[in-house]
């Protein structure tokens, strides 16, 4: 007898106590469209809203509907990581609770995995974001790139379809700081993307606000690059230099008699400038011995309150 194909499909939910239902309605009827055998992963981030009570009731309708509740809020990316352990599938899904990620877009992408690929991604076309959050998106990625020495595509998130031994390899890395992404980029495998609709916000709005994609980016350029370090080192290699001709420059003025008094306010900018810098590199090794502290502690990436 054949093996069944199972599909695996990973949500973090956050906010989605009226998206939650006919999320679920769509993802069942796709998979069954498809006659795999499926199972869905909707992973509680400690919502405020009622998410955890409609996962339960989806739950006793459907028991292949299954649910993880956090003790706290964790993040988004930990969510993911929380339903990865836990899915089963020869393929899992990764997507949104907010009906963005459409669901029915997932027999495409098995279709392309099945020309081959381990990983397939799913790139939003015609994106339907407002002109703020597609801006600071590409923003945060193109940082994000630069920093890294990695290619991202603003247009590519979580949404995809990854072979469950890309997902066994992910479970594997141990790393206290989770951003799904770069842990998909870093494990290789053959990789694509392939243009999917994107659908519009129908309820509330993300919960990613500037201050927490900044607080993000700076996780993950810490957790996953040690660029800033080397930035670091090429900035005093240029101040020095300039420094060093700056001298060479007021040494050649006082030879030649053109400077009677020292200059007060090149120096004090000079002072003021260079404890700059030294607090900036500071800061920069500072974090990242913060972030040696944190993983020391080896406290649990997250905490489940209750499975289903």
């Amino acid at each position: 007898m054949d093996h069944l194909e199972k599909i695996s499909v990973v949500v973090p939910v956050y906010y989605g106590e009226h998206t939650l239902g006919e999320l679920t309605q769509r993802v069942i009827a796709t998979c069954q469209s498809l006659g795999a055998d499926y199972e869905l992963l909707l992973v509680n981030d400690a919502s405020p809203d009622a998410s955890w009570e409609v996962i339960k009731h989806l739950h006793k309708e459907d028991p292949k509907v299954r649910g993880i509740n956090f003790s706290r809020n964790f993040g988004q990316h930990y969510a993911i990581s929380a339903g990865l352990a836990a899915a089963t599938g020869d393929w899992v899904v990764v997507m949104d609770c907010d009906l963005q990620d459409v669901p029915e877009a997932i027999p495409t992408l098995l279709q392309k995995a099945r020309e081959g690929y381990d990983v397939v991604l799913a790139k939003r076309e015609q994106r339907q974001d407002g002109f703020f959050k597609k801006f600071f998106s590409r923003l945060f990625y193109s940082f994000l790139s630069y920093l890294s020495g990695a290619r991202y595509d603003a247009s590519v998130a979580n949404f995809g379809i990854y072979h469950s031994k890309v997902i066994a390899t992910i479970n594997t890395l141990p790393e206290k700081n989770r951003f799904f992404p770069s842990m998909v980029k870093w494990v290789g495998y053959r990789q694509t993307a392939i243009g999917v609709p994107h659908a519009k916000r129908e309820e509330g709005r993300s919960s990613y606000t500037l201050r927490k994609l900044f607080n993000l980016s700076l996780d993950i350029i810490l957790s996953y690059s040690d660029k800033p370090l080397r930035l670091t080192i090429k900035l005093g290699l240029i101040i020095t230099v300039l420094a060093s001709v700056f001298a060479c420059v007021q040494l050649y003025k006082w030879y030649h008699g053109e400077i009677e008094v020292l200059g007060y306010t090149s120096l004090i900018l000079s002072l003021w400038f260079l404890s700059g810098i030294i607090i900036l590199i500071l800061g920069v090794v500072g974090l990242y011995i913060g972030k040696i502290f944190e993983n020391v502690k080896d406290r649990p990436t997250y905490i489940v309150k209750e499975r289903l």
